[in-house]
């Protein structure tokens, strides 16, 4: 069910335009994303979707539109400015660090959050921030490898990790770019619980390869193509949606066929950038 929150936008895309050169990798985009809201954004590769996440996040800037975050025109303000908005994100690679353990890792994201840069480990408030980072490590399931070398970990432990990095700071809006991506079965599974169980004042938007993860998780749907919303609905609606079902048919079946382009080539001793008659 829908939460009472969602009538207050939390996130607003103006006419955003992102180009990069004469390559527009977004194009007037218009979107708004609720308080409380669960939303998943799919798409197949180079529509445009970790492009949006990056103009959210202040990693990369607009060329044309503006970007509100709680009502605030932050369109010009750098990626460092984000966090104090209670923006968290989570990245396609991970982004740790494997010399610590599980809950330095955490506890340095606290710091990098509300504490000054140097000497984190000697701050009164260094207690409070393991305590907090004991808990939300628990909450990922990382309870029992909390002492851990992160370099130690599985890749599942892994993306559990960057998750708990993100949700440690408590966030307002939480963005999680590919999540599920190399997770097994039962991690996806397990997933799916640990965003099902984020508290209800959390938003939550996820980019997703994973159709299966994304439409258990999301309550709305947008789907890109080319830097643009092609479709927006329920999941109900987006697995009916034959658009949908067309762009993903013909991104896999463009790429079956490049793979099949460079077999070919390689079969001929040619290139993939050699013309044919």
């Amino acid at each position: 069910m829908m939460s009472t929150l969602h009538h207050v936008s939390l996130v607003r895309l103006h006419r955003v335009v992102v180009a990069f050169g004469g390559l527009r990798a977004l194009n007037e985009i218009d979107l708004e994303v609720a308080s409380g809201e669960r939303l998943a954004i799919l798409g197949p590769n180079g529509a445009g979707k970790t492009t949006l996440f990056n103009v959210v996040a202040g990693d990369v800037p607009v060329t044309e539109g503006t970007v509100e975050i709680k009502g605030l025109d932050c369109t010009l303000y750098p990626s460092r400015v984000r966090p104090r908005l209670d923006v968290a994100r989570t990245y396609q690679k991970t982004r740790l660090f494997n010399g610590l353990t599980v809950t330095e890792n955490l506890v340095l994201a606290q710091t990098g959050r509300w504490g000054p840069r140097l000497r984190p480990w000697r701050r009164r408030s260094d207690a409070v921030f393991k305590e907090r980072a004991r808990e939300v490590a628990a909450t990922v399931w990382l309870g029992s490898v909390a002492d851990s070398m992160v370099g130690d970990l599985s890749h599942g432990q892994l993306r559990q990790l960057e998750v708990a990095m993100a949700m440690v700071t408590n966030p307002s809006l939480l963005l999680l770019d590919e999540p599920a991506s190399g997770l097994s079965r039962g991690e996806r599974e397990r997933l799916v619980e640990l965003l099902e169980g984020l508290p209800a004042d959390v938003t939550l938007v996820l980019i997703e390869h994973d159709m299966e993860v994304a439409l258990k998780v999301a309550e709305r749907v947008v789907v890109m193509s080319d830097g643009r919303i092609v479709a927006e609905g329920s999941p109900e609606d987006i697995r009916a949606d034959p658009l949908v079902h067309e762009i993903y048919l013909g991104s896999q079946e463009q790429s079956r066929n490049r793979e099949q382009q460079v077999a070919d080539d390689g079969n001929q001793g040619g290139s993939s950038w050699t013309m044919r008659p």
